[in-house]
């Protein structure tokens, strides 16, 4: 392990509405080359009782001055720290694309490491983690490959990809978190005791409706898939539908 990459003082969860006796817990988690901020303002939209926190990764926004983690287990070692505070109340993962490969092993390793479960897993934009990648990898490739890569990906503002000095300061962020999906290798264990929720894009061409159903073979609990519109990053547009599927989960679960 990478221990110059993690620090474990760091602020990894932000909070902006913290209540004063939450029933449970969101722990929401962003794709690659994200940060906290995309999940600004769902706080508001949550039922009352539900208390956001939203994944504050090294290399990014309050923390860019820190190196950025290139692979899921140097996250994971930074997050279960951070997560000890947490343990004994309620809690439920959102996490999409890279999120929701580190939202969906956050989960096994709490059960393993504390014997916590998540009360839910919701996953957005990622295909089963147990499949084969069929996807070559992006974090290795030439600098011009890698920029037009990101332009077909249609997730970095073209602001950003345009502007070489920007994407100087960008570039190991964006490289080290493919770096994690590139090279992420699924392991055998336990199946995760909970019901799972799974998003996918309807424009999206790189994740089958297949590879979102297999989800299900990785939980004990119910499974449903919502399809809704939009390409990868259906996350943002499609912000106000997911939210009204998260609290019909998990407000049958806090009554």
């Amino acid at each position: 392990m990478l221990q110059t990459k993690i620090n474990k003082k760091k602020q990894w969860f932000l909070c902006a509405k913290p209540l004063l006796n939450p029933k449970l817990r969101l722990f929401c988690f962003p794709y690659a080359g994200g940060g906290s901020s995309i999940f600004r303002g769902w706080e508001n939209g949550l039922n009352s009782d539900i208390e956001l926190h939203s994944a504050q990764l090294p290399g990014r926004e309050k923390r860019f001055m820190d190196t950025p983690c290139d692979s899921i287990e140097d996250i994971l070692e930074g997050l279960l720290e951070a997560f000890k505070p947490f343990i004994g109340t309620p809690f439920a993962l959102f996490g999409h694309s890279m999120g929701a490969l580190i939202a969906f092993e956050l989960g096994r390793k709490l059960n393993q490491q504390f014997g916590e479960t998540p009360i839910h897993l919701f996953v957005s934009g990622k295909g089963a983690p147990h499949l084969d990648n069929n996807h070559p990898p992006i974090y290795n490739l030439p600098y011009e490959e890698f920029i037009q890569k990101l332009f077909t990906l249609n997730g970095t503002p073209k602001e950003v990809l345009e502007n070489r000095e920007l994407m100087e300061m960008y570039e190991p962020l964006l490289r080290a978190d493919f770096k994690v999906c590139d090279t992420y290798s699924y392991q055998e264990g336990a199946l995760l005791n909970c019901p799972i929720t799974i998003f996918g894009g309807l424009q999206d061409t790189r994740i089958s409706k297949k590879d979102l159903y297999d989800w299900k073979e990785l939980v004990k609990g119910e499974n449903r898939v919502f399809m809704l519109e939009g390409d990868h990053f259906f996350i943002h547009k499609q912000r106000d539908e997911i939210l009204y599927h998260i609290n019909e989960k998990l407000g049958l679960t806090v009554l």
